[in-house]
């Protein structure tokens, strides 16, 4: 959906090919990126490598204002940062055009959805 409004944007299993360091990628892209994503699910919140993704981006004074949590399922952020509750959350799940909608409105954009 992002691409498809010409936003650029970095995801690892689209992104990393075979025989790179995947850590080493990921890290690279971190410091390339102007925003920071981070897709919430029970399944995420889980994650040692999406935990220390968010703690980077919460500690990189770049990223002060350009954290966007998205909901993609109902889950509890604070196993990743308890810090993540002072964030203004995009909730995806009633319904994937409201919240891609809300989530354009970051950089001005209208949603194109079917």
């Amino acid at each position: 959906m992002l691409r498809a409004h010409e936003l650029p944007v970095w995801y690892s299993p689209t992104e990393i090919i075979g025989a790179q360091q995947w850590h080493d990628e990921i890290g690279a892209a971190l410091d390339r990126c102007d925003w920071f994503l981070i897709v919430l699910s029970p399944h995420g919140v889980k994650s040692e490598w999406v935990r220390r993704e968010v703690l980077f981006a919460l500690n990189d004074p770049r990223y002060n204002g350009r954290i966007a949590p998205l909901i993609a399922k109902k889950c509890d952020s604070r196993k990743l940062s308890w810090t993540l509750g002072a964030l203004q959350y995009i909730d995806f799940t009633p319904s994937f055009s409201a919240g891609a909608r809300e989530l354009l409105r970051i950089w001005g954009k209208g949603y194109k959805g079917a």
